[in-house]
């Protein structure tokens, strides 16, 4: 009798903890900067993490258990940050999704690394992280290098043979341009080397004069740099049949150019209008929240909780050689889209002209400037 009542006692026991233990949070773990010189700009990130942990929580959680969110702030500094990561995973966190930014993102991986703990890179396009990634960190969104796809595959569309590259002298534009420069050579188009400006650069004539009869410029750069492009073209009546200037994404260039702004493209990490599996409904979610739309920000923050939502399930299973093996296999579709979009400037505003399924309008060819007339509302 007493054997009995023990093994009884023991499966109760047995029971409760089995309860206990599927009652406690899975912890998702991230670090964004919520002090410092950062802090802004990583806003619409943690935005975009609290809307899809609410979401998340709302649709029954992950394995029947409810989702802790916990944040810690780096205050801005890359060491920081690989340090706040050493606490989640000494706090057991189940989960990790990567900071805002490259720097942070490399330190942040190397922890993950050691201790072997999923990592999803949310923000972080560096060519570099992307060399260390390892086993342990998966990459969601598109590294630096596929930020000239777009343009390419427009500039072959329209029949050029041979593109220019220039690249603002800093790693992230460097990046771009080479990352154009191989695919190019891919798809069959000549380019020459990467033509580096410094940032403090006004006059591209030079440049114009090194580009020749290419029919395609590819610039990668702030928007000033593509500003004062536009106005070298202008003084030297320079148009090739396509403009492409990374930097042209930013509102600040149409501002500092006005109407010669039109007809330039630009590649679009987001857009509110992508017709992206789930993005209509994110941008409604996150507008209703935030009383403002997303920017690519969020949509990165969400398309990370989008891929470990989606693994968690696949892998049925906390334990992280699983979720890796599930992360590894992962084809699940975001709000990003699959590579960044190109834009062109139509009419005062950016269209979406490429990829064809996100398309808002057609390409348009770059104008030469004695055809250019005055737009009227």
């Amino acid at each position: 009798m007493r054997s009995t009542t023990k093994l009884i006692t023991s499966l109760i026991f047995l029971l409760l903890f089995a309860t206990t233990a599927l009652a406690q949070p899975v912890v998702v773990g991230a670090v964004v900067s919520q002090s410092g010189s950062h802090a802004s700009l990583a806003q619409d990130y943690h935005k975009g993490l609290e809307l899809w942990h609410e979401q998340v929580n709302a649709a029954g959680g992950l394995l029947g258990r409810k989702v802790e969110l916990r944040v810690l702030d780096d205050g801005s500094e890359a060491v920081q940050a690989g340090r706040r990561y050493a606490e989640l995973i000494a706090q057991k966190a189940d989960v990790l999704i990567g900071p805002y930014g490259s720097a942070a993102s490399l330190m942040a991986g190397g922890e993950a690394e050691r201790a072997q703990r999923v990592l999803i890179n949310a923000a972080a396009p560096a060519k570099a992280l992307q060399k260390r990634a390892g086993r342990y960190v998966f990459q969601v969104g598109a590294p630096n290098t596929a930020h000239g796809l777009g343009a390419l595959e427009l500039a072959k569309a329209q029949g050029a043979s041979e593109v220019a590259l220039l690249a603002r002298d800093d790693p992230r534009a460097r990046e771009m341009a080479e990352g154009a420069r191989e695919a190019a050579a891919a798809l069959g188009l000549a380019a020459k080397d990467v033509h580096l400006y410094r940032g403090a650069t006004a006059d591209f004539a030079p440049y114009v004069e090194k580009a020749g009869a290419a029919p395609a410029w590819i610039a990668f750069g702030e928007a000033r740099d593509a500003a004062d492009m536009v106005r070298t073209f202008r003084r030297l009546g320079y148009a090739p049949k396509l403009f492409f200037a990374g930097g042209a994404a930013d509102p600040a260039f149409i501002k500092l150019v006005g109407q010669d702004a039109e007809h330039t493209l630009a590649a679009a990490e987001y857009d509110p209008r992508f017709a992206t599996p789930g993005n209509r409904e994110f941008v409604t979610a996150f507008t209703k929240k935030w009383s403002a739309p997303p920017r690519a920000g969020a949509a990165q923050a969400y398309a990370a909780g989008t891929v470990l939502a989606d693994a968690v399930r696949r892998a049925g299973s906390l334990e992280q050689e699983k979720l890796r093996a599930a992360l590894a296999e992962s084809q699940a579709p975001t709000v990003l889209g699959q590579a960044p979009a190109v834009v062109q400037i139509q009419k005062g505003r950016p269209e979406i002209v490429w990829p064809a399924a996100l398309k808002t309008a057609d390409v348009q060819p770059y104008p030469r400037w004695d055809e250019r007339r005055v737009l009227t509302k």
